[in-house]
């Protein structure tokens, strides 16, 4: 069984931390981009405010201030109500104050995905993806997608929703970023594979969606480009890999939705989480393969 070597344990932790502080940031992000298809991206918070930014905790500083004020309120009005359970008023002023007591203002003014469990996930990715690639070049390419891929996963999740606005930058950024990485000895890749994987799986999820649109969305289509450059960077083999694990990810997912009757044989999933854990046993493994 191997080990990360006590060398590389300073690189893996580094990355791990880096995963934990980009993670962090993606709430709001993910807040914004997670509207069906064919409307705006959010520009308000749930109470109404202006979210300003796309980087960072979902968290609103006016709703904050608004849930503690009323919450300030409706605590002074209780103690100041001489009869709560035969005036109205008094009723009224009651349970606006037990309302806020029973709800955290944290709670209130925070919206979108938590911001703990996104760090944890994008730090423990990132992590793996440091002990299995090591000080290579290639790492930096890795670490710097990690969190787009996590960010997808989580849109895809919540709206089953893949943005253009992020599918096609990350095939690109995937592409460029590979393409310097491979001109830095010590890396350990070839770029026209890359580029290549890129255009067969992007081209054979095409393929699919033309055959069953219901079923694969062209969303997946474009994330297939990014995926596919990213194992095609380890040689074919990994891309194969990195695709059969995909679908089995789904296979696996869907089976035990429908074992607990929480879908049915024909419902559609968000495929792109399972896309992207695909390609990413598939780099872990041609990382520690090379």
């Amino acid at each position: 069984m191997s080990t990360v070597p006590s060398t590389g344990l300073p690189l893996v932790a580094a990355a791990a931390l880096w995963g934990a502080v980009a993670g962090a940031s993606l709430p709001r992000a993910a807040y914004r981009f997670s509207v069906p298809s064919g409307e705006s991206w959010r520009e308000r918070c749930p109470g109404g405010h202006p979210v300003r930014g796309w980087i960072g905790r979902g968290w609103c500083g006016q709703c904050a201030a608004s849930a503690a004020s009323a919450a300030s309120a409706g605590t002074s009005a209780a103690a100041s109500a001489d009869a709560p359970a035969t005036t109205p008023a008094g009723t009224s002023a009651a349970a606006s104050a037990d309302a806020p007591a029973t709800t955290p203002v944290r709670d209130r003014a925070s919206y979108g995905p938590r911001a703990l469990p996104a760090a944890a996930v994008t730090a423990l990715v990132c992590g793996a993806l440091a002990a299995a690639t090591g000080g290579r070049p290639e790492l930096a390419v890795w670490l710097l997608l990690a969190p787009v891929g996590v960010l997808l996963a989580v849109v895809d999740f919540r709206v089953r929703r893949l943005p253009d606005v992020l599918t096609l930058p990350l095939a690109g950024a995937a592409l460029a970023l590979l393409g310097l990485a491979a001109l830095v000895p010590g890396h350990d890749g070839h770029w026209p594979t890359a580029l290549y994987g890129a255009l067969a799986l992007g081209g054979g999820y095409f393929v699919l969606f033309l055959v069953n649109p219901a079923g694969m969305g062209f969303g997946d289509v474009k994330l297939a480009l990014g995926a596919g450059a990213v194992l095609g960077w380890y040689g074919w083999p990994v891309v194969l890999l990195g695709t059969f694990a995909g679908f089995l990810f789904g296979a696996l997912y869907g089976g035990a939705l429908v074992v607990v009757q929480r879908a049915g044989r024909k419902t559609a999933i968000a495929f792109g989480p399972f896309l992207i854990a695909g390609a990413f046993t598939g780099v872990l493994i041609g990382a520690y393969a090379t």
